[in-house]
């Protein structure tokens, strides 16, 4: 059965614009109104009459609610709190005034205004300055109508332009001035319907209280809080149940062109294409989605059908066809409606002549679906008047059946062809006959012809009316049908119609056969031919013939033209015969073409033969001779030119192989050569012709290589063709290449133009090769998919021949003058190479994803123009293809559909565009699998059109719906089959790569799954070293591979083989192209730590982290080893998968302590190096690798599980044979480096680690420690001391057992290298160790704390015997840094008796005393500066507990108890301090003696050093307070009444240290007495005078504190006695002060502004002894100019002092020291503060000038003079001129009244800087 026409949305192409009629009304029409449609496909009537919904009656109280609920009464439009916005958010709306969107308005009409003019009109109304202030709820009912009236208006032409940013700007000042949102919400909804599927709508929606079920929008409420735009689907379902939607959204289109009325032209008007579109698009979803039509629905659409079909707006009727079309599909209508229908819709085809065939095919579907024979003359009136009716008819044709309106059509056109007189035509009215010659001659009549011609028998009168009009139409008839019919009884009809029409005996049925003689002549077998020919010659004898003479003639002549020899033998033969009867001219004109047209052959020389023999007959002599007179030049140019290509082509074929070839190149060598003259083309084109044809015997690969050089040569000269300029009523039609040079010389020696013909004699050569080209055997024949990456050479030039000449074909037709005869080139083209449809249909699949391919194996550029025409091409071909051909392209295996979805991904729209056209066609395949993913495209066809990137989405998005949602099984069966078709082998890897780009939002196993063979595949050929790989095919694996992820991870657990391909790419180092990774790097990106982790089985991570370090330690590419770092280093792992990697082969599992592993290795016998197995041998440099990776590892879980193996590793390393491996102490560091990280990991604050977490006998600090001792690197020891500190504070017990190796090491080595990176290392090991064995064992037992002080011990001992060999500038440092960790007051005592026992034992050698001083001296000045560095409280108790020490030894050695000896080693804990600090069984009497009086003599030098007395007095100057001893009292110098901290702790430490010297003088006293008789006298004697000035020292000092202190916070009233010794004393402490304010007062004035305010109390006691008063002053001098400002308060009281006292003369010249003081304060005050003693200029300069002639006559003290003179120069420059100026001229005017002769005022002038003096 022939196909159904049915209805399909059309799409309003970008050439067709919107048009609407300038007025339009609706009205009812006359032929509507009366008809209703039917119900059922029935046809049973139903009422005329509409049904009106029932309106319920409002109760006044609503009625007042409803009045209430008006939109001015909103309470929002009295809230400034929020505002409705569609720009801005409500609160920030709120913040904006009404200028602001006032301005926001006009901006966004201005910017309209440049698009459309229509809004011109706006700018005096909505968007005046007027507007601002006007406020409709307070206006009148007229103006509020008005207003509605201008704003529905602006929101209709609105509408087109809604999505652009100045229509949101406009609609944003009409919401916040005129509420539109409130007052015109059916005008704000009409304006943004048509785009309810973007989010613009939703925020429109949003703007509305549709809250009330009863509100008219209320169906929209629930698009308001999600935010979602509306959906098609519920859009549809509105509209068809809501039948006032349907008529809101006819009535939108309506009042849409009537706002546009004015802007059509020419029947468009392109601002209503998105109406019209969403129009159509809506009605017609809606009928279609209807179970059934009622009549309301047609009821309400009629009207608007009438009005669409009335209009001139093309686009408008197109819409209402398209409903009209739906209508029809859906219901069965009345015989009338579908009459006036019609009617209607004919008449709408005058009116837009561009729709004629949308009309008819609308009229088609009518007559279709609706009941036959319902329709009236009255319509085929209408439609005979088309001129087009026939073409039009013709083109459905192809495509549509139409057989239902000519069945309609036939019989009334054939009535009236008989009725039809010519001569009573009017001019307007068709010609029937010429009509019906044409629906004869151009339609398909076959399905028509039973119930037309031959259904009935005509009378004598309509046989002889037909036979006068329609002869010619009944040959045309008899013409096209006579081989159709195929009954005996409709054969008998139709011979007998035409034999009783014609009246004549052509068609009378022969005697010997069963066909008439028509028949007969043109029958397909020559013997028939013959048959009829032997009769007509009987015909020709015979007197009484009814035969036309004409047509006796016209069939010999016909005949001899025949093709086969004994029809054209018969022929001539009847002729000779009857050679009178016929034409002279015209039959020698016919047997010399003839003659032409015969090839020389055996079957044809007997014909040849008696051609020539009739035409020597006398007959045609003469005529022969006029004949060849006549004859055109061109016509002898065509012969000439056929017999030179015939020689040439004989020659060229009769030559051997390679002459043949050299002759072929030759010949195209000299085709390049030739110009553009006249001879050149000709030649050209003869030498090309020769070639082509030739091509058929030429072997394969010479062949399409000849073919090639031959295009290359033409593709110029015919790409030239669409630029000429030629008739286009002209004659274009190619000819045979013979024929076109014939003409083409012809006109070129008329010397006329000769374009056309060169023109068409170029197609005609390019015809010529289309035909001679042949495909060559290597061409894939049974593969889906022609994959130019495996094609040989041969296939890839075939198909670059064919994409070439497809591309200049193609690109031809579609323009110029000769596009006629390009487009005649197809046919050949299609016919010769592309006639099976799976292969054209290959083509073009190359055609439409070639442009993805970067190698470009043909050679040639597929355009995007070239794609966009192939997918047009495609599309036109699938349209006329029948239902089985669709199903196999759109099969799983055919390339179809997936070349067209990836066409879907192009960033160029229009080939988007023209992909979605291709898959319309496809659309109504369902048995095909994509089907499901088809359907898909096209719903969201405008999104994917709009954005390239959509179809991923898209994809995703479908993948997701077929895992989880209905129709799961044929939309995973969609994917499946997509990813399989484009991964085949045969599929070219470009194609693959684009369509795994386009899925690479899709992850899932499944996929992966279907991926893998592909992944084989491409690895397997990976290693092949002679394949070369593609860059498409890198492209295609690097895609692959990047489909293992976190979700496609759980695969590898699941599928050995997916973790084996895997494993497989990592190890693959191949990198085909510079531009793309090596796949190994691609491979090793995936491991990422969510991947890592969807692993989740423990064997998997393993071997997957096993392959990393395997491929670490083989692979030397730094690229590599940087990416194996940057995964390691991102990955979470389990640190016992990292630990089973560093164990040997046979300790794949970490089971039990280092030291169980010791201990079972110590139980096995010996085995020798030689028998170790090499199974249990470490790799080092896989290990070493594998620690460089954990140094920066942070996410490692459970780190203590690399403990075993770490120690383990270290063990190793330090046995005897890892001495021989490379780099074994790099390796070291490491695993010291991981170890300390595991510390820091598992305990981050320092403190213990759990037992639970770790065992503390997993640490094996003696590896540590033989670590330190058997390396010699210093990095080695520094990560290893850091590890013993990290290990201090976490198993304190542990390291103190094993702490001292490493302190012995240190003093043996590492003290002695004087460089900042070894002090820094014994700076951090005893900050690192020392702190956490001390806070370990604090608190602890006294056994503990005894250990804890004895280990202590050890190590200060091991420091001090290595001091010697320490640089003497790090040695301070060191001991310093080492006290300071221990605590000097626990410990500094023994440092210092230890550096005695050194110094003892260094010196007890030499003999020389003067050595033996300068080392004493030496050693006593380096004790001093170390016990300086501490504080004096640390110092005195250090001194208290030497002299408890020496106190506890013995006399002499023979007096110390002996100690029982002990077999063995003596333990840790049989060795006290004491005997470490001096043993008696080592060291001799002698030493002992030594070693008390050293002792005892550093304490007197100690307590006498300036550097301690000047930390005392620091001290106490810096505490703010004082100490007396208990015969004074104290006085705090800042706060009276404070507590007094270190009165009480050096009080303590003063009287204990004075306790315990007076008890050791006690002990050595009596040591005197008791050796007084023995030679040891003379030492107890030095010892006790040794003591005593100890004592003295410790006195003295005590008396210094109290006298500074003293001195310092003096009593109040206090007098001094005149005692000589007191004021030496005295004068000593303000001394003191004096050289620690020097020393200390600049960065502690306060401190010193007491010192200051007693030493003036000083100055001003004129009884005071002279030199306390000299040193006061000295004092005041110094503390005036460190304090500065600070001094200023007491200036008043100190000034008058001074400069009282320089009034002495007697007093002065006593006593120069005191002279000397007074002036050196007054010029310390001069100096410091000169801008405050103004008021005491004067006097000082009278005393400046009184004390400078006292220098001059006071010869024995010259320092006066340098001190006058340095007072006279800080006058001159540090008092302000404007001061100093004045005072001078008053001092000296006074000084000359009082006649005093010399002055120095020169001297104090002349230092006055010049600038000064002229300022002043």
């Amino acid at each position: 059965m022939p196909a159904s026409l049915s209805p399909r949305p059309r799409r309003f192409s970008q050439d067709k614009t919107v048009a609407d009629d300038q007025q339009c009304a609706l009205e009812s029409d006359g032929e509507l109104a009366e008809l209703m449609p039917v119900n059922a496909r029935g046809g049973v009537s139903v009422s005329s009459g509409m049904a009106h919904a029932s309106h319920h009656r409002m109760t006044s109280l609503a009625h007042q609610l409803k009045r209430l609920a008006l939109p001015q009464n909103d309470p929002n439009l009295l809230s400034r709190r929020e505002v409705v916005s569609v720009l801005f958010d409500p609160k920030e709306a709120a913040g904006m005034d009404r200028s602001t969107f006032y301005a926001l308005g006009c901006t966004g009409l201005e910017e309209l205004l440049g698009i459309e003019s229509a809004f011109f009109e706006f700018q005096k109304t909505l968007f005046s300055q007027a507007s601002l202030t006007l406020e409709r709820s307070v206006q009148s009912k007229e103006v509020n109508k008005k207003l509605d009236q201008s704003i529905s208006l602006f929101l209709t032409r609105l509408s087109p332009y809604f999505l652009l940013k100045p229509a949101l700007k406009c609609i944003e000042w009409l919401i916040h001035r005129f509420h539109i949102h409130l007052y015109n919400q059916d005008a704000l909804i009409a304006c943004v319907l048509p785009y309810h599927e973007t989010k613009v709508f939703v925020r429109v929606i949003q703007l509305f209280k549709i809250k009330d079920p009863t509100h008219k929008w209320h169906w929209l409420h629930g698009l308001q809080k999600p935010g979602v735009p509306l959906a098609r689907g519920t859009l549809l379902t509105h509209c068809y149940k809501d039948l006032g939607f349907m008529d809101f959204i006819c009535t939108m289109v309506t009042n849409s062109f009537k706002a546009y009325s004015d802007q059509a032209q020419e029947g468009k008007c392109p601002q209503l294409r998105v109406i019209f579109s969403f129009y159509a698009s809506t009605i017609v979803s809606a009928l279609d989605a209807m179970e059934k039509i009622t009549d309301s629905v047609i009821a309400k659409l009629l009207p608007f059908i009438q009005l669409g079909l009335k209009s001139k707006i093309s686009d408008y009727v197109a819409a209402t066809y398209m409903i009209v079309c739906q209508m029809a599909v859906k219901v069965v209508m009345e015989a009338k409606l579908v009459e006036s229908l019609t009617i209607q819709l004919c008449r709408s085809l005058r009116k837009a002549p561009l729709l004629v065939k949308e009309g008819l095919s609308c009229i088609l579907v009518l007559l279709q679906n609706q009941k036959d024979g319902v329709l009236s003359p009255k319509v085929f009136g209408y439609l005979s008047a088309l001129p087009s009716l026939v073409p039009t008819l013709q083109s459905i044709a192809t495509v549509h059946d139409i057989s239902p309106l000519l069945r309609y059509m036939l019989p009334l056109l054939i009535h009236s062809g008989m009725n039809h007189n010519d001569e009573e035509q009017s001019e307007g009215s068709p010609d029937i006959s010429r009509l019906l010659q044409s629906v004869f001659q151009n339609l398909q009549l076959s399905n028509i012809l039973e119930n037309t011609a031959a259904s009935r028998e005509l009378s004598p009168y309509e046989l002889s009316a037909l036979n006068r009009r329609i002869q010619p139409t009944v040959r045309i008839f008899e013409s096209s049908l006579m081989k159709n019919v195929s009954s005996d009884h409709d054969k008998r009809l139709l011979h007998q119609f035409i034999i009783l029409t014609m009246s004549c005996g052509k068609y009378q049925i022969l005697p010997d056969s069963e066909m008439s003689l028509m028949l007969s002549l043109k029958h397909s077998m020559p013997s028939v031919r013959k048959m009829a020919i032997d009769y007509l010659n009987k015909v020709f004898t015979s007197e009484h013939s009814s035969f036309d003479e004409a047509f006796l003639k016209e069939a010999l002549l016909e005949r001899i033209k025949d093709d086969a020899p004994e029809v054209v033998l018969s022929a001539l033969k009847s002729l000779q015969l009857h050679l009178s009867q016929v034409d002279a001219e015209e039959t020698a004109s016919c047997l010399i073409s003839r003659l032409h047209g015969i090839n020389p052959s055996d079957d044809w020389s007997s014909v040849l033969t008696e051609i020539v023999q009739v035409l020597q007959d006398p007959r045609l002599t003469e005529v022969l001779k006029e004949v060849l007179a006549k004859t055109s030049e061109g016509d002898l140019l065509v012969v000439a030119n056929e017999m030179l290509t015939t020689t040439l082509i004989k020659n060229v074929a009769n030559m051997d192989h390679g002459t043949k070839h050299n002759t072929l190149e030759s010949l195209c060598d000299l085709l390049r050569r030739l110009g553009s003259t006249v001879r050149d083309r000709a030649a050209f084109v003869l030498l090309s012709s020769v070639l082509l044809q030739i091509l058929q015997s030429v072997q394969s690969l010479h062949s399409l290589h000849l073919a090639q050089c031959v295009y290359k040569l033409l593709e110029p000269s015919v790409l030239q063709l669409s630029a000429i300029q030629l008739e286009q009523d002209g004659n274009h039609e190619c000819l045979p290449v013979c024929v076109a040079l014939g003409e083409y010389l012809q006109r070129t020696n008329l010397t006329k133009s000769a374009e056309r013909e060169h023109a068409l004699l170029l197609l005609s050569l390019l015809r010529l090769f289309i035909t001679t080209l042949r495909s060559p055997d290597s061409m894939p024949k049974d593969q889906s998919w022609w994959n130019i990456e495996k094609m040989n050479s041969d296939s890839c030039c075939y198909v670059h021949l064919l994409c070439r000449l497809f591309d200049v074909v193609i690109s031809g037709a579609s323009q110029g003058p000769l596009s006629a005869c390009f487009r005649s080139l197809m046919h050949p083209l299609l016919q010769v190479h592309l006639h099976d449809p799976t292969v054209l249909f290959k083509f073009l699949t190359l055609l439409w994803g070639f442009n993805n391919n970067l190698e470009n194996q043909l050679d040639c550029r597929v355009g995007v123009i070239l794609q966009t025409q192939a997918l047009y091409v495609g599309k036109a071909l699938l349209s006329s293809q029948p239902v089985k051909i669709l199903n196999q392209l759109a099969a799983g295996n055919s390339p179809v559909v997936p070349s067209l979805i990836l066409c879907l991904s192009c960033v160029i729209g229009e080939v988007r565009r023209a992909a979605i056209g291709v898959l319309q066609s496809l659309s109504g395949v369902v048995s095909s699998p994509y089907h499901p993913f088809v359907e898909t495209l096209l719903k969201s066809s405008e999104e994917i059109i709009a954005d390239p990137s959509y179809l991923t989405q898209l994809l995703s998005k479908f993948y997701e719906e077929a895992a989880l949602g209905k129709g799961k099984k044929e939309k995973m069966t969609s994917i499946n089959q997509l990813l399989q078709s484009v991964l085949l082998p045969c599929c070219p890897s470009y194609t693959s790569k684009a369509m795994l780009q386009a899925l690479k939002d899709v992850h899932e196993e499944s996929i992966l799954s279907i991926l893998l063979p592909a992944m084989e595949r491409l690895l397997e050929q990976c290693v092949q070293d002679s394949c070369a790989f593609l860059p498409d095919e890198a492209l295609l694996l690097q895609l692959l591979l990047c489909k293992f992820n976190e979700t496609t991870a759980p695969l590898l657990v699941k599928d050995p083989r997916c973790l084996e391909l895997f494993i497989r790419a990592i190890n693959t180092s191949a990198q085909p192209h510079t531009t793309i990774p090596s796949f190994q790097i691609i491979a090793l990106e995936q491991i990422t730590r969510p991947f890592f982790a969807a692993i989740g089985d423990e064997k998997i991570q393993q071997k997957i982290l096993s392959v990393l370090f395997d491929l670490l330690v083989r692979n030397k590419s730094p690229v590599c080893a940087q990416t194996v770092n940057s995964v390691f280093k991102g990955i979470a792992v389990d640190a016992e998968l990292v630990a089973n990697e560093m164990m040997p082969v046979e300790k794949q599992k970490v089971t039990g302590t280092v030291q169980q592993i010791r201990r079972s290795t110590m139980k096995k016998p010996p085995e020798s190096s030689e028998t170790v197995s090499e199974e249990s041998a470490i790799s080092w440099p896989r290990v070493t690798l594998i620690l460089e990776l954990l140094q920066h590892k942070k996410k490692l879980r459970r780190a203590q599980y690399l403990v075993p193996a770490l120690f383990n590793l270290l063990s190793r390393c330090l046995e005897p044979a890892a001495a021989d491996q490379e780099n074994i102490e790099y390796t070291k560091q490491l695993i010291l480096i991981c170890l300390l990280n595991v510390c820091q990991k598992l305990s981050p604050d320092g403190g213990p680690i759990s037992s639970d977490v770790l065992e503390e006998d997993k640490f094996n600090v003696e590896l540590v420690v033989q670590c330190v001792r058997m390396s010699d690197v210093p990095q080695t020891h520094h990560h290893a001391l850091l590890l013993l500190g990290a290990l201090a504070e976490t198993f304190p017990e542990k390291v103190l057992h094993n702490i001292m190796p490493i302190f012995t090491f240190m003093g043996a080595n590492i003290m002695r290298l004087d460089d900042l990176y070894s002090f820094q290392i014994i700076n951090k090991t005893v900050q690192a160790v020392i702190p956490a064995l001390i806070k370990a064992h604090e608190g602890g037992s006294v056994q503990s704390e005894g250990r804890m002080e004895t280990v202590a011990t050890r190590i200060i001992h091991v420091f001090v015997d290595a001091l010697p060999h320490v640089p003497e500038h790090r040695r301070l440092p060191i001991l310093s840094q080492l006290m300071e960790t221990l605590g000097p007051t626990r410990f500094l005592w023994i440092l210092i008796l230890l550096l005695f026992k050194q110094h003892i034992t260094q010196t007890s050698g030499s003999t020389a005393g003067a050595e033996k001083d300068a080392a004493v001296e030496k050693d006593q000045e380096f004790w001093i500066r170390m016990c300086c560095e501490f504080e004096v409280k640390e110092q005195l108790t250090s001194i208290i507990r030497i002299l408890q020490y020496l106190m506890t030894l013995p006399q002499d050695k023979e007096e110390a108890p002996q100690k029982p000896k002990t077999r063995g080693k003596s333990t840790l804990k049989e060795e006290t301090v004491s005997d470490l600090i001096f043993s008696l069984e080592v060291h001799s009497n002698k030493d002992l003696r030594h070693f008390k009086f050293l002792s005892i003599s550093f304490m007197a030098q100690l307590l006498a050093s300036n550097r301690f007395i000047g930390k005392v007095g620091f001290e106490c100057l810096s505490a703010g307070e004082v100490y007396v001893p208990r015969r004074t009292v104290f006085f705090d110098l800042q706060v009276a009444d404070c507590e007094d901290i270190t009165e009480s702790s050096l009080q303590a430490l003063q009287q204990e240290l004075l306790v315990e010297v007076l008890r050791y003088i006690n002990s050595v006293a009596r040591c005197v007495e008791d050796n007084s008789d023995k030679p040891t006298a003379k030492f107890w004697k030095a010892m006790l005078s040794k003591s005593y000035d100890t004592l003295d020292k410790i006195t003295a000092l005590l008396e210094l504190i109290g006298t500074l202190l003293t001195i310092v916070g003096g009593i109040p009233g206090q007098t001094t006695t005149q005692d000589e010794e007191l004021a030496i004393n005295r004068q000593t402490a303000l001394y003191s002060l004096k050289l620690l304010c020097r020393n200390f007062g600049s960065k502690n004035q306060e401190i010193f502004v007491p010192v200051l305010n007693k030493a003036v109390e000083l100055v001003e006691n004129e009884e005071e002894e002279k030199n306390v008063m000299g040193s006061a002053l000295l004092c005041v001098a110094e503390i005036i100019s460190t304090l500065k400002a600070l001094a200023i308060p007491q200036l008043h009281r100190l000034m008058p002092a001074v400069l009282e006292a320089l009034k002495k003369r007697k007093d002065l010249l006593n006593n120069e020291i005191y002279l000397l003081s007074a002036v050196t304060a007054l010029q310390r005050a001069t100096e410091s503060l000169p801008h405050f003693i103004s008021p005491y200029l004067l006097e000082i300069i009278s005393q400046v000038a009184r004390l400078t002639r006292l220098a001059e006559q006071l010869t024995s003290c010259p320092q006066l003079a340098s001190s006058v003179k340095s007072l006279q120069s800080t006058l001159a420059t540090k008092v302000p001129p404007r001061v100093l100026i004045p005072t001078i001229t008053k001092c000296y005017t006074s000084m000359v009244d009082a006649h005093q002769v010399r002055l120095p005022f020169h001297q104090t002038t002349a230092d006055i800087e010049r600038t000064d003096i002229v300022f002043f």
